[in-house]
């Protein structure tokens, strides 16, 4: 303003300012910059089918059904640590399928279906950050190929449940999701819980990597409000986004310094959701902690958990199994093939044990009821 209060025009006499070099203080450890391409583009060239459509609109619901205790059925996440091949993972989905249908009347069956994987330090980081599994990063190829599985996996009429780690991908893939899962290393994240309080899916929060069952519980309070935060669009634009907050929340426990699966933990956790005022429910992994990582404890955990089930336990409304066509892991090594159907992340049981024991959790269901 002028000494008389007249805005100065742009005829102004401004001393001109000249254009500062900021490359030496901006971007100084950015190596390359690639372009994304946006999400609307990927969701018209890969659309939704009305069938698929109502594959994950009555899994959300029927999970949902679950939750608010009107459905006595168990949701059961099972299938591979991380999908680093397309075939193989049709294949377990082909497996899958016929015995979810058959055991439809006790088990909610969703296929984990993940492709983004945290790593402690470094490491392959999931089907979508590098689906060539060669370091050659070609991100844009990896959402393609991972809207291109999950179109395949649910056009069978068999729904799809992954964990939710980059807050981009999302809009490529999340209308494709039945359920999703916040991991350990970011239910405490706020920007995790600000996703979830705007995701169209029923979401899980893993109990911390100690095993502390709190910042979950807090995580389900956060999730379950309205947020306002900064995000991307379909359209690839940067927008303000304001959630209405997700109610389909609930707590996974995954073991920490020890597992925390049999009726104690249960117990303990649903003792710090009732204090918090949330619902008495939890989802048990049956792998991570609470096999102590060897993958074949998982067996022993689903049976620990089909056990309280026949007891007549109906605050555990779900399990997560890690499953693979075939038991084991292996290393992802330069020059290496790799064996068909096993794991190059953690460690998974075989097919030829995933099949009893979902067998095993349907039957414990069906002793539940008989205990009403």
């Amino acid at each position: 303003m002028t000494a008389t209060g007249t805005p100065r025009t742009d005829t102004a006499a401004v001393p001109a300012q000249p254009t500062l070099d900021t490359t030496r203080i901006d971007d100084t450890r950015i190596a390359a910059v690639r372009a994304l391409v946006s999400p609307a583009v990927m969701l018209e060239d890969l659309p939704v089918t009305p069938a698929i459509e109502r594959t994950v609109e009555s899994t959300r619901q029927a999970i949902g059904r679950v939750l608010r205790g009107e459905d006595d059925r168990l949701v059961v996440v099972v299938g591979p640590c991380s999908i680093h091949d397309h075939a193989q993972a049709m294949h377990y989905a082909r497996l899958l399928l016929p015995l979810a249908e058959a055991l439809a009347g006790e088990l909610i069956v969703v296929m984990r279906v993940y492709f983004e994987k945290p790593r402690t330090t470094v490491g392959w980081k999931g089907y979508i950050n590098d689906p060539r599994l060669d370091g050659s990063f070609r991100i844009n190829e990896g959402l393609r190929l991972a809207r291109e599985l999950l179109l395949e996996i649910t056009a069978l009429g068999l729904p799809a449940g992954t964990e939710f780690l980059d807050l981009l991908s999302p809009q490529y893939v999340s209308d494709l999701i039945a359920w999703g899962a916040i991991g350990a290393r970011t239910t405490e994240s706020q920007s995790h819980r600000q996703l979830a309080s705007g995701l169209s899916c029923p979401v899980g929060f893993k109990n911390g990597t100690d095993g502390g069952v709190q910042i979950a519980a807090d995580a389900l309070v956060s999730a379950a409000a309205p947020h306002s935060f900064m995000g991307m669009t379909k359209m690839g634009v940067a927008a303000i986004f304001e959630t209405r907050g997700n109610a389909d929340g609930h707590v996974i426990l995954r073991g920490g310094k020890q597992p925390n699966y049999d009726a104690g933990h249960v117990e303990a956790a649903c003792a710090v959701l009732r204090k918090a005022g949330l619902r008495q429910q939890v989802m048990v992994d049956c792998s991570h902690a609470n096999s102590s990582k060897q993958h074949q404890r998982q067996i022993d955990v689903a049976a620990n958990v089909a056990a309280q089930l026949a007891a007549g336990e109906h605050r555990i409304i779900g399990v997560m199994v890690e499953s693979h066509l075939h038991a084991g892991r292996q290393d992802l090594l330069p020059g290496v093939p790799l064996q068909p159907g096993v794991s190059i992340t953690d460690a998974c049981i075989g097919w030829d044990d995933t099949a009893p024991l979902l067998r095993q959790l349907a039957a414990a269901v069906q002793a539940r009821r008989a205990t009403q």
